[in-house]
């Protein structure tokens, strides 16, 4: 029987950076702290969030050393391996420090979109090549090709495969894993909104861009939910969903990073061919920020 340790809330780190770019480490020790007290489950470091396409080899392994320094064992560490070049990612696996690492997350190929025999095949090699346990990652509107139900319910019989973050947005599709999965593999909602809807079938949390500003508020409204109670889980969602709307607009993580400029945490800086929010969008998001409940 496999165990997951991932279960809950995790936060998919942002990737601060000074006005030159270079990372800020100072505000990534702030938003880790800030997590672990707000009461998230653990920590995902090198994620889409993180702007991990912007940032060189050694930079990655930089930040993933500096997560492991500041969590100090306090809680589970999933780290983000991807690419569209299986090779690579066994290339990336044999060059990565796991010491406090508890498994990966590694998005579906994209842009060479693979047939779902290229994905099964593809999850595999990973998985075998893997030191520790593989959370595939769904999310069709940034990889161009959806991870079909039937190829995670084949995938989630591999020992090595113990779930998947699923960002599809078809609850649909959940439903179907959900039935014919293995029973000891895990579904992760990859969408803050829809977790608790999906918590209601039966999901296990969720990997969450919002928890990086409103860790204590997000992660007391996904274990309200996890322990049934969607009424009092409901009224935190109402709260959140204009801003979830935002911070979208102009591409992840523009939106959260302008949320945490807000919010005094860190400045807003983000990579080309990224740039930060808009006039517009600072001031939509300033003003559900200043209306929100929470």
């Amino acid at each position: 029987m496999r165990s997951s340790k991932f279960s809950g809330v995790g936060v998919a780190l942002v990737t601060p950076f000074n006005e030159d770019l270079s990372i800020d480490y100072p505000s990534l020790e702030k938003i880790i702290n800030n997590c672990i007290e707000g009461g998230v489950d653990y920590l995902v470091s090198n994620g889409t969030t993180a702007e991990a396409s912007t940032l060189t080899p050694q930079e990655k392994k930089e930040v993933l050393a500096f997560v492991k320094k500041i969590n100090n064992g306090r809680l589970p560490i999933l780290y983000g391996i991807g690419s569209n070049n299986t090779k690579h990612i066994l290339e990336l696996i044999a060059d990565t420090d796991f010491n406090g690492v508890d498994g990966i997350l590694t998005i579906s190929p994209y842009y060479n979109k693979p047939s779902q025999q290229g994905i099964i095949r593809h999850y595999q090699v990973i998985a075998d090549a893997s030191p520790v346990p593989v959370i595939m990652y769904n999310v069709p509107g940034r990889t161009g090709s959806n991870v079909e139900a039937k190829t995670s319910i084949e995938l989630s019989k591999h020992p090595n495969i113990i779930g998947i973050k699923e960002a599809s947005g078809d609850l649909y599709q959940c439903l179907d894993i959900m039935r014919d999965k293995a029973d000891d593999f895990t579904i992760i909602s990859g969408d803050d909104i829809l977790t608790t809807p999906m918590i209601s079938i039966g999901t296990s949390g969720v990997i969450s861009v919002m928890a990086n500003a409103y860790p204590k508020q997000f992660s007391n409204m996904i274990h309200l939910a996890l322990k049934g109670d969607f009424k009092e889980a409901n009224k935190l969602l109402l709260e959140f969903i204009l801003l979830d709307d935002l911070l979208y607009q102009e591409s992840n993580p523009v939106g959260i990073k302008e949320v945490l400029y807000i919010q005094g945490v860190c400045k807003n800086y983000v990579r080309e061919p990224l740039v930060s929010a808009s006039e517009e969008l600072n001031q939509k998001i300033a003003a559900v920020c200043n209306k929100m409940k929470l």
